[in-house]
């Protein structure tokens, strides 16, 4: 496909492109008009908040004074998908060799240490269940069908419960689907729908993960370093610690519109950058992970309810500026819906790690996924390669993982996993394991860093048309909208290549870059995927 051109007459070399936000949307909208659009790249500005390029995609030492790390969540990748996502890496030089582009340091690594879970799905009496079988009955089959034959005008906002029975939500297909993909059933039906199409090539390899491509170390060091790296080599301005609080915009006599001011905050005080007639301007909206707080073996993360660090307010006020700017308070309005719990365990020797690997049968560091399905804090972790983090120092590695039901009590420890420290944490996970006889050794010989994240999974919040705004709103002549919230068509939020692609939609329209965006992937128009997707379902 090919984006609108917005702009055939822009001066690229005179063009002044106010980048919105140093997460991994921001950035590629500067790779790509540095590398597509042959914009000098002392003409790209990107304004963000914090001290640290990435957004969500962070990795780095914890808070605190321990010898610890953190990680608030976790990303797999495919190579069927992923498509703008690698479009944009294969010109990205590595972080450890930049003789080569990130994605074949990706494609080498993924060819030696290959995902294939042989632990899937655990019981409560510490028995690895047969995954593979998925558990459809013949209404599951039905309700599915429907789902997926209806467009989603007619779906509207309605819940995944709403089209689906109770046994649906018993079957390892979706004890499997929601811990992989992070679906509650009080999610968007809708969001479910695009999932099934997107990943449909999936359903096969489920209960393995055989089709998961991870990257060498966590996303930060792998994609956001050698990406930051790139970009500041190039001579990319990146202005940290500048906050973007409001945006002015003007319609044109001839209906056309355009943002005209920044209003910003620094630490010397309140400003504004005016927008020049050959100016754009690029806002990412909201954030998933607004608000994160962290425990540590004895503290726990407060729940903030009250929004304080800034991650949705820009929004909020560009959106009082036209009906079509979106509706924030749609996904940050219910944080009980939303919320989650991740942690992150630092452990100084192997004890945990091998046997990890001798009870359950996955090689050690293949990023399996593991989920106790039957807990009471619906736990999973994953294991990763190690080191997991650049500079990790020997003898030390980490794993990490997450609670979906984290108001209900533990199993082992009788409270909600919100209000436990990171020790009674680790001490719930090393008796859903079973390893009782090594439980001491464990808490003695492990850090565990906990966050709490408000909003970590509110974009998949039941939505109306018009919630989301569109990347490119309509008469835009300089300005586009980026990240999580925003709405393209039949692809699928919470993933890395969503934000890159709606980068590259919004860079390709706005500079007039006359070059395909990888087209989104569907397997149902694949015969073979269709159909060993269907052979699975209705085996």
């Amino acid at each position: 496909m090919k984006a609108p051109i917005l702009n055939p007459q822009i001066d690229r070399d005179r063009v002044q492109l106010w980048i919105v936000g140093g997460g991994i949307a921001g950035m590629a909208v500067a790779a790509f008009a540095i590398r597509d659009g042959h914009v000098p790249a002392v003409n790209i500005h990107i304004l963000e908040e914090t001290v640290l390029p990435g957004g969500a995609l962070d990795g780095a030492a914890a808070p605190g004074e321990r010898h610890a790390w953190v990680t608030r969540g976790g990303r797999m990748l495919t190579d069927e998908t992923y498509l703008c996502l690698w479009d944009l890496f294969e010109t990205i030089p590595a972080r450890d060799d930049p003789s080569i582009s990130v994605r074949e340091e990706c494609r080498r690594f993924n060819a030696d240490v290959k995902t294939h879970a042989q632990a899937r799905l655990i019981d409560s009496a510490h028995h690895v269940i047969d995954a593979a079988k998925l558990g459809f009955s013949a209404t599951n089959r039905a309700q599915m069908l429907r789902l997926l034959a209806l467009p989603e005008a007619l779906i509207g906002s309605r819940r995944i419960d709403e089209f689906f029975d109770e046994h649906f939500f018993q079957t390892n297909f979706w004890r499997m689907w929601r811990t992989t993909f992070a679906f509650q059933k009080w999610h968007s039906a809708v969001e479910l729908r695009r999932y099934f199409l997107r990943f449909v090539q999936e359903f096969p390899r489920i209960h393995t993960l055989a089709g998961v491509k991870r990257t060498r170390y966590n996303q930060y060091d792998s994609l956001v370093v050698p990406l930051q790296q790139w970009l500041t080599a190039q001579g990319v301005d990146v202005r940290f610690g500048t906050r973007v609080t409001d945006a002015e915009f003007v319609t044109q006599a001839d209906g056309g519109r355009r943002a005209c001011r920044l209003v910003i905050e620094t630490a010397a005080g309140g400003g504004e950058i005016a927008l020049g007639e050959s100016d754009l301007a690029f806002f990412t909206l909201g954030s998933i992970t607004a608000d994160s707080t962290y425990g540590d073996n004895d503290t726990v993360p407060a729940l903030v309810r009250d929004r304080r660090d800034h991650g949705w307010s820009l929004w909020q006020n560009i959106a009082r500026k036209a009906p079509d700017f979106g509706r924030p308070a749609a996904f940050y309005g219910n944080i009980d819906e939303h919320k989650w719990e991740s942690f992150t365990l630092t452990m100084h020797d192997d004890v945990l790690l091998r046997r990890i690997a001798a009870s359950t049968g996955n090689e050690p560091g293949t990023g399996a996924l593991m989920t106790w399905f039957e807990s009471g804090w619906h736990l999973s972790i994953v294991v990763p390669y190690q080191p997991h983090f650049a500079g990790l120092p020997a003898g030390t590695a980490t794993l990490w993982g997450y609670g979906f039901d984290i108001d209900s009590d533990g199993d082992y420890v009788k409270k909600a996993m919100s209000a436990a420290t990171g020790r009674e944490i680790l001490t719930e996970l090393v008796r859903q394991l079973g390893f009782d006889d090594i439980l001491e050794h464990v808490l003695a010989t492990t850090d565990v860093t906990t966050v709490m994240l408000p909003y970590a999974s509110a974009l998949f919040a039941c939505r109306a048309p018009g919630d989301r705004p569109a990347v490119l709103p309509q008469g835009t002549r300089n300005f586009a909208f980026l990240g999580q919230f925003v709405e393209m068509e039949d692809d699928v939020v919470f993933t890395v290549e969503y934000s890159v692609r709606c980068a590259m939609l919004a860079a390709y329209a706005l500079l007039g870059i006359e070059r395909e965006i990888p087209d989104i992937y569907n397997g149902l128009l694949d015969p073979k995927v269709g159909w060993q997707a269907l052979e699975v379902a209705f085996h």
